[in-house]
Protein backbone atom coordinates (compact mmCIF):
# COMPACT_ATOMS: atom_id res chain seq x y z
CA UNK A 1 0.00 0.00 0.00
CA UNK A 2 1.61 3.67 -1.36
CA UNK A 3 2.28 4.86 2.50
CA UNK A 4 4.86 8.15 1.64
CA UNK A 5 5.34 10.85 -0.82
CA UNK A 6 8.71 12.61 0.21
CA UNK A 7 8.29 16.68 0.33
CA UNK A 8 12.14 16.83 -0.15
CA UNK A 9 12.22 14.49 -3.20
CA UNK A 10 9.01 14.66 -4.46
CA UNK A 11 9.41 17.15 -8.00
CA UNK A 12 5.94 17.36 -8.55
CA UNK A 13 6.18 15.73 -12.10
CA UNK A 14 2.81 13.37 -11.68
CA UNK A 15 4.17 10.71 -13.05
CA UNK A 16 2.94 8.55 -9.76
CA UNK A 17 -1.01 10.35 -10.50
CA UNK A 18 -0.10 9.15 -14.19
CA UNK A 19 0.47 5.31 -13.61
CA UNK A 20 -1.62 4.55 -10.90
CA UNK A 21 -4.25 2.01 -12.37
CA UNK A 22 -6.48 2.52 -9.30
CA UNK A 23 -6.77 6.27 -9.15
CA UNK A 24 -4.97 6.85 -5.66
CA UNK A 25 -3.03 10.08 -6.62
CA UNK A 26 -4.63 13.71 -6.34
CA UNK A 27 -2.75 16.10 -8.71
CA UNK A 28 -2.06 19.62 -7.18
CA UNK A 29 -0.63 22.93 -7.83
CA UNK A 30 2.38 21.10 -6.41
CA UNK A 31 3.02 17.47 -5.01
CA UNK A 32 0.20 14.95 -5.27
CA UNK A 33 -2.15 13.74 -2.57
CA UNK A 34 -2.45 9.93 -1.70
CA UNK A 35 -6.26 10.43 -1.79
CA UNK A 36 -7.75 7.00 -1.83
CA UNK A 37 -5.46 4.69 0.19
CA UNK A 38 -7.18 2.01 0.45
CA UNK A 39 -7.64 1.48 -3.42
CA UNK A 40 -4.23 1.25 -3.49
CA UNK A 41 -3.35 -2.27 -5.61
CA UNK A 42 0.19 -2.47 -4.35
CA UNK A 43 1.45 -2.62 -7.96
CA UNK A 44 5.01 -0.54 -7.34
CA UNK A 45 4.04 1.52 -10.39
CA UNK A 46 4.17 4.55 -8.52
CA UNK A 47 7.11 3.66 -6.79
CA UNK A 48 8.86 2.18 -9.75
CA UNK A 49 8.27 5.05 -12.41
CA UNK A 50 9.53 7.73 -9.70
CA UNK A 51 12.29 9.65 -10.82
CA UNK A 52 13.25 10.86 -7.71
CA UNK A 53 12.33 8.14 -5.27
CA UNK A 54 9.96 10.01 -3.34
CA UNK A 55 7.71 7.41 -2.77
CA UNK A 56 7.40 4.26 -0.58
CA UNK A 57 4.81 1.40 -0.62
CA UNK A 58 4.66 -0.90 1.52
CA UNK A 59 4.65 -4.58 0.70
CA UNK A 60 1.82 -5.13 3.35
CA UNK A 61 -1.48 -4.33 1.30
CA UNK A 62 -4.24 -4.87 3.82
CA UNK A 63 -3.75 -1.99 6.11
CA UNK A 64 -2.11 1.02 6.52
CA UNK A 65 1.17 1.14 8.16
CA UNK A 66 2.50 3.35 10.76
CA UNK A 67 5.87 4.11 8.72
CA UNK A 68 8.73 6.52 10.41
CA UNK A 69 9.40 8.59 7.30
CA UNK A 70 13.07 9.66 9.06
CA UNK A 71 13.73 6.55 9.13
CA UNK A 72 12.91 5.88 5.57
CA UNK A 73 15.05 8.61 4.25
CA UNK A 74 18.23 7.52 6.04
CA UNK A 75 18.10 3.35 5.05
CA UNK A 76 17.38 2.47 1.61
CA UNK A 77 13.56 2.00 1.55
CA UNK A 78 12.96 5.09 -1.00
CA UNK A 79 13.48 3.45 -4.48
CA UNK A 80 14.33 -0.59 -2.96
CA UNK A 81 11.62 -1.77 -5.81
CA UNK A 82 13.77 0.17 -8.58
CA UNK A 83 16.54 -0.68 -7.36
CA UNK A 84 15.99 -4.44 -7.08
CA UNK A 85 14.06 -4.72 -10.29
CA UNK A 86 17.54 -2.91 -12.15
CA UNK A 87 15.80 0.31 -13.49
CA UNK A 88 19.02 2.72 -11.90
CA UNK A 89 21.95 3.15 -13.16
CA UNK A 90 23.40 1.25 -10.05
CA UNK A 91 21.40 -1.40 -10.90
CA UNK A 92 20.82 -1.82 -14.41
CA UNK A 93 22.94 -4.91 -14.60
CA UNK A 94 20.12 -6.96 -13.23
CA UNK A 95 17.55 -6.27 -16.32
CA UNK A 96 18.37 -9.20 -17.36
CA UNK A 97 18.57 -11.60 -14.85
CA UNK A 98 15.35 -14.47 -14.95
CA UNK A 99 14.41 -14.37 -11.14
CA UNK A 100 11.71 -17.47 -11.34
CA UNK A 101 13.65 -19.13 -9.75
CA UNK A 102 13.45 -17.31 -6.32
CA UNK A 103 9.79 -16.91 -6.65
CA UNK A 104 8.95 -20.84 -8.46
CA UNK A 105 12.65 -22.64 -7.45
CA UNK A 106 13.90 -23.12 -11.01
Amino acid sequence: MIEVIDAERCTSCDICVNVCPTNVFDKTDGIPVIARQADCQTCFLCELYCPEDALFVSPFADLPQDVDVVALKQGVAMGSYRRAVGWTDETKTLRGIDRSYLLFGH
